[in-house]
């Protein structure tokens, strides 16, 4: 089985994910991250997608904001 991974968006560590049977479980360690908490994701690269896409939005709302 893998290791678990850290899932990196910039400089900020957003969590890791940690393989289980059916994929990789998202656990947030940044609170811009938190709705992804518990997530299964195919691999660590979709995570880092999925967590990437999340920082984009939120960047967006604050910038038109």
């Amino acid at each position: 089985m893998q290791p678990a991974r850290i899932v990196e968006v910039g400089e900020t560590s957003a969590g890791i994910v940690v393989p289980e049977t059916d994929g990789f479980r998202f656990f947030s360690a940044h609170p811009d991250f938190h709705t992804l908490e518990g997530r299964v994701f195919r691999s660590p690269r979709h995570a880092t997608r999925a967590a990437q896409d999340l920082h984009a939005r939120k960047r967006s709302r604050r910038l038109a904001a």
